[in-house]
């Protein structure tokens, strides 16, 4: 199948209930999908329960069924975390054996300090928040001063939020690359994030503009090999940040689900093969999961529903699709933050041995080693290949 076009889909946050360790994490009972459901008296997601998803958990609205069009199962996270960049480049075959740092207190005094001499000015903040409250809290005080506000939550980020009419945007990441150079060593968090919001004081808005600046991968990834091999790789949404614009052919920057999936749609129509596209779906966890939106968390997955059966319908004979999650996100629990959860894996096509049962994944680097299968090349040894389960012999 080294012909094929594999389209890779992360709803980003969409777990599918709670690791053993999740304890170690304060995430007990943490299940996004599962409890979404209940919270809103059932999904309707027609597709991807036609493709087994109610078959890798009890769902309600989303029934189990015995003649699945696609394979199932669902992926344990082998790396320490729950973030964004280790859900990733687990995918792509880098398992980490510790996990980014993180800054409940906020960042140490004399980081802050080498920070604020290297930019030239002070910054507000340095506590952990949620990115909408801390405009609301800080922000008349920013357009006042001038100064960035500076801030993270429990995942391993440096999140840098500014006015764009005071700071353009184009300065802010400028900013932001040079958190990127000092925040290296014992500091080495996984992300520096442009936030840049417009408004005024009572009605702040964060705009689509965000840029991530993440740390490069220290090993190869799936996506090295391939362009190493002559394959494309194309990344869509914050694919390209999440590993540093390495490994990809080419980048499609979107800021929302809608545009991601409308630029899937185009490739689908336009790119031939062989080809991995690699695309991440934001909305769940930026706009609702961190928001403890549970409607709105439930009309986005219904909304990615349609939009997946559409990309599917235009896929041809020996494409692949795989639908999966980097980590949890759910928005019924307390917390704001990601949730350490298994995530859901779907793989449809009309290769796809329909009703194949994938299990239990130890690892999302089992997805790696199924791209290399996929792509024919050999000599891959991350991971556990589930590409006889798909293809049947």
């Amino acid at each position: 199948m080294q012909n094929c076009r594999v389209f890779l889909v992360v709803l980003d946050g969409v777990g599918i209930g709670e690791l053993p360790d999740a304890y170690r994490y304060g995430d007990e009972g943490s299940n996004t999908l599962g409890n979404i459901a209940q919270g809103v008296g059932g999904l309707n997601l027609p597709f991807m329960g036609e493709l087994g998803l109610g078959n890798i958990i009890p769902l309600q609205g989303v029934p189990a069924t015995t003649q699945a069009r696609g394979a199932f199962g669902k992926m344990a996270e082998a790396s320490p975390g729950k973030d964004t960049i280790t859900g990733h480049w687990e995918m792509t075959g880098v398992v980490l054996n510790r996990p980014f740092p993180v800054y409940p207190n906020g960042f140490p005094a004399e980081l802050i300090l080498k920070f604020e001499k290297a930019i030239g000015r002070q910054v507000l903040g340095n506590i952990p928040a949620s990115g909408t409250a801390i405009i609301k809290e800080l922000g008349e005080e920013h357009l006042a001063t001038g100064f960035p506000i500076v801030y993270t939550s429990a995942d391993s980020v440096f999140q840098i939020a500014a006015h764009e009419e005071l700071i353009p945007v184009t300065e802010l990441y400028q900013i932001c690359q040079t958190a990127r150079e000092i925040l290296s060593g014992e500091h080495m968090v996984a992300r520096v994030i442009a936030r840049p919001f417009l408004g005024k004081p009572g009605s702040f808005q964060r705009t689509t503009r965000r840029k991530d600046f993440s740390v490069e991968s220290p090993e190869e990834t799936i996506l090295d090999r391939l362009v190493s091999k002559g394959f494309n790789t194309v990344g869509v949404g914050k694919i390209e940040d999440i590993f540093s614009n390495r490994g990809l052919t080419a980048s499609y920057h979107t800021g929302d689900n809608f545009t991601t999936m409308e630029k899937l749609w185009q490739l689908a129509v336009t790119l031939t093969g062989p080809v991995l596209i690699f695309a991440n779906c934001i909305d769940f966890d930026t706009l609702y999961g961190h928001r403890n939106d549970v409607q709105g968390f439930a009309n986005a997955l219904e909304t990615a529903d349609s939009s997946l059966k559409q990309l599917f319908s235009l896929l041809k004979a020996d494409d692949i699709l795989i639908i999966t999650a980097d980590h949890g996100c759910d928005p019924t629990i307390p917390s704001t933050d990601h949730s350490r959860e298994y995530v859901p894996l779907l793989v449809a096509g009309e290769r796809v041995k329909k009703g194949a049962t994938l299990g239990v994944r130890g690892s999302f680097a089992d997805l790696s080693a199924t791209i290399a299968d996929l792509f024919a090349i050999t000599e891959w040894s991350k991971g556990n290949s589930f590409y006889r389960e798909l293809v049947g012999n």
